[in-house]
């Protein structure tokens, strides 16, 4: 099996865009929504947040068309990280690396 996410969702902040080693790079949270229904029957709607990282040309694409709120998809991989805090704690990272954006909506 390939290791390859496709989301669909709203864009939760403004795209975060800089510069490393001479290549742009974005970051930006989608969230997806699902809904189930309880054991008493009611309507749950549950919203997951994912962190999208994308570089290149697909950062590109985001600074110039992607907004907060706006709805797009990406397709990309799935990938996990870790580092050292300030204060020497393990923190981990699970993101999704994009390599294709599609704008959708307005």
């Amino acid at each position: 099996m390939k290791n390859r996410v496709q989301l669909i969702g709203n864009v939760g902040q403004e795209p975060e865009v800089k510069t490393v080693n001479d290549k742009k790079v974005a970051h930006i949270t989608i969230a997806t929504h699902d809904y189930y229904y309880n054991d008493k029957g009611d309507k749950v709607e549950q919203t997951e947040w994912h962190r999208v990282t994308a570089w290149g040309k697909t950062a590109d694409i985001i600074e110039r068309f992607v907004a907060k709120g706006k709805e797009i998809g990406i397709e990309g991989k799935l990938t996990h990280r870790s580092y050292d805090d300030k204060e020497g704690n393990k923190k981990y990272i699970t993101e999704i690396l994009a390599n294709e954006v599609l704008l959708l909506g307005k």
